[in-house]
């Protein structure tokens, strides 16, 4: 051990019984339960229904109220309790006007009583210290002295009753409920995993990531529309014309323009000049969205104008990576511009609601003068967007493209598979990558573009588009991205996108056992725990896979795939007694929730049980702890023992 690093430790613990005690305490904290894990994925900007799926803890918070009030409380007031926990300015607000004073008075005594209850329930495997950092900070005194009440039938009743009446009578009693309902949500989650996805397609991603940033604890497995964010942040031009247009195909340029403050006056420009309406490309809207017919059009000839951007975009790139193997792709080389034809796969077929006025038939690649000016200044607006830039920060801090975690591994799309269930290899300058390897050089290429973030592409950059759309990418998991195809050939075979083979293999335990000892993890013990691709339960489909080696979180969050999945999202809850997967129904509204007290909760699955309940040691926490112990036993010996 460093003796420098001991001398500045011994500033902070400066006497023999400081070590002693510290090491007495971590020691404890090893033996307490294992603290609740919760798991979401594939957000895509739905932030109300992750808004209440976080509040909830997935269930969490009522099976709290449940247990703690099963003998006394019929499931009406256990909703309307639940209500206020997850909503409590909004519940408060109902409630003052509903009673008069005196009524509202006697419910504000009952209701901090039940409250600081339901805190001291939730708060029993941890440290006094951990709850005390979860209190709010203007009311911590008062909330310990009656979360550890003493004497309460003798000598301090009056003193506890005096807090609580003093607190109403001072018109604290609302923030002091309040800052109590925000502190249960944090006790009965101990850490949030995001599974991928965050943006694209629905409303709202930045305030997601907004209240991920205000989060107590969280860590992020990018996915691949992750990925494309990060990317047009690190200066890929194709990674943002992707970008863009999703967001016009989802009719979300508010967030582009809005949100973020990127310049879109350019490009509509550019496609009011080139381009006119087209039922392709004529954005999808939600039962609730509204559109002028000048905006509908608007947005349609947006859609066209950076749709061909990166349709040409892509080409280079291609042409200058063979590493890549998509030589298919180049499929503006392929069209008979005369006949707006294309042979495609040893067939022929023919385009419809094409857009290619800025196609030179000759160079397709080439961006007009006018494009290559509308896409320079789209890059000047994302270098230069501050909340892009916080965002796309933390995205990258909390990050990574897999996580190794109490001893089960998270990963948003799939680790490559041959169809034999061997791991497919990539060439990547010279050298051959596959499984871990091949994941942990993908990480490599894309933390360094966003950390030398520059105006022109390059190999990292390249990287980072390939990691969105290539065969190999560990994120997109198919052989061909089809959104060419879907656009332009009606012949529905073309738009097939070929899944790797690691869809159909995850299905088998001998498989995911090889993938867990890939990653070094226990294969008896671990899961794997993945997102990506929507499970359709409607159709049967199961989410528990390989006799429970392998868990689908992705069950439809968005409102675009909830037609498909017949369900809402999964979510997956790991506490110390094990696993349980929650199905969700659709979320219609916060003051869906307040006014009827309903949740949207399906079923709990059990994935597993350990009759063992697990401790924090066992844990990656436990893990860090034993090698805070040893440093302080080293600086023991050190500094008081010689």
């Amino acid at each position: 051990m460093d003796t420098n690093y001991l001398d500045l430790l011994a500033e902070k613990y400066d006497c023999e019984e400081k070590v002693a005690t510290e090491i007495i305490n971590l020691e404890a904290i090893l033996n307490l339960p294992k603290g609740t894990e919760h798991f979401v994925s594939d957000l895509h900007g739905e932030s109300h229904a992750f808004q209440h799926v976080l509040r909830s803890g997935s269930g969490n918070v009522k099976q709290k109220i449940k247990d703690l009030f099963k003998d006394e409380w019929s499931q009406t007031e256990v909703n309307d309790f639940a209500t206020l926990v997850y909503y409590p300015e909004e519940k408060l607000q109902l409630v003052n006007e509903s009673l008069d004073q005196e009524q509202l008075f006697d419910w504000y005594a009952s209701t901090i009583n039940r409250m600081i209850k339901l805190t001291s329930f939730s708060s029993t495997k941890y440290t006094r210290s951990k709850v005390r950092k979860a209190l709010p900070s203007q009311f911590v005194y008062i909330i310990e002295e009656l979360l550890y009440k003493t004497d309460e039938l003798t000598n301090k009743k009056e003193y506890y009753s005096k807090i609580i009446n003093r607190m109403i009578s001072l018109g604290q009693a609302s923030k002091l409920i309040t800052g109590l309902a925000y502190t249960i949500q944090r006790l009965v989650v101990d850490h949030l995993h995001v599974v991928g996805d965050i943006y694209d397609r629905g409303p709202h991603p930045e305030r997601i990531m907004d209240t991920l940033m205000n989060y107590h604890s969280v860590d992020i497995q990018w996915g691949n529309h992750d990925v494309l964010w990060m990317g047009a942040f690190a200066g890929s031009k194709v990674c943002l014309a992707n970008m863009i247009r999703i967001c016009a195909r989802y009719n979300n340029l508010d967030i582009i323009e809005d949100v973020y403050g990127i310049n879109l006056i350019p490009l509509l420009n550019l496609a009011e000049r080139y381009y006119d309406d087209n039922p392709a490309f004529r954005p999808k809207m939600s039962v609730n969205q509204q559109l002028s017919e000048r905006e509908l059009l608007q947005i349609t000839k947006i859609h066209q104008a950076i749709s061909m951007i990166q349709f040409k975009l892509e080409m280079p790139i291609i042409k200058r990576r063979p590493e890549f193997q998509m030589k298919h792709r180049l499929l503006l080389d392929k069209i008979d511009y005369d006949s707006q034809t294309i042979r495609f796969k040893d067939k022929v077929y023919k385009l419809t609601n094409t857009c290619f006025a800025t196609v030179i038939s000759d160079h397709p690649e080439q961006l007009l003068l006018e494009e290559e000016q509308v896409i320079e200044k789209l890059m000047f607006s994302i270098r230069h967007s501050e909340k892009l830039a916080r965002h796309m920060n933390f995205l990258i801090g909390k990050g990574s493209l897999y996580l190794k975690y109490n001893g089960n591994l998270l990963i948003h799309g799939c680790l490559p598979l041959n169809k034999d269930g061997s791991m497919k290899h990539m060439v990547i300058k010279g050298k051959d990558y596959s499984g871990k390897r091949l994941l942990d050089v993908f990480e490599y290429y894309l933390r360094y573009s966003c950390a030398h973030r520059q105006e022109t592409d390059d190999f990292a950059t390249d990287m980072v588009w390939y990691l969105w759309t290539g065969e190999n990418s560990s994120l997109f998991g198919k052989k061909d991205m089809t959104t060419f195809e879907r656009y332009f050939i009606k012949d529905k075979e073309t738009h097939a996108e070929q899944k790797n083979s690691y869809y159909t293999l995850r299905e088998k335990e001998e498989v995911c056992r090889r993938m867990l000892t890939e990653f070094d993890l226990d294969a008896e013990e671990g899961h794997i725990i993945n997102g990506h691709t929507p499970v359709e339960e409607i159709n049967g489909e199961n989410p528990i896979k390989a006799n429970g080696k392998m868990i689908v979180i992705d069950g439809g969050f968005s409102k675009a795939y909830q037609s498909k999945t017949g369900i809402a999202g999964y979510t997956l809850l790991y506490n110390s007694y094990g696993m349980q997967l929650v199905a969700h129904q659709r979320f219609h509204s916060k003051e869906d929730v307040l006014k009827n007290g309903t949740d949207v909760l399906s079923v709990r699955r059990l994935v597993d049980h350990d009759l063992r309940r697990k401790k924090v040691l066992e844990t990656n926490i436990g893990n860090n702890i034993l090698e805070q112990i040893a440093v302080l036993n080293d600086l023991l010996a050190y500094k008081y023992k010689n």
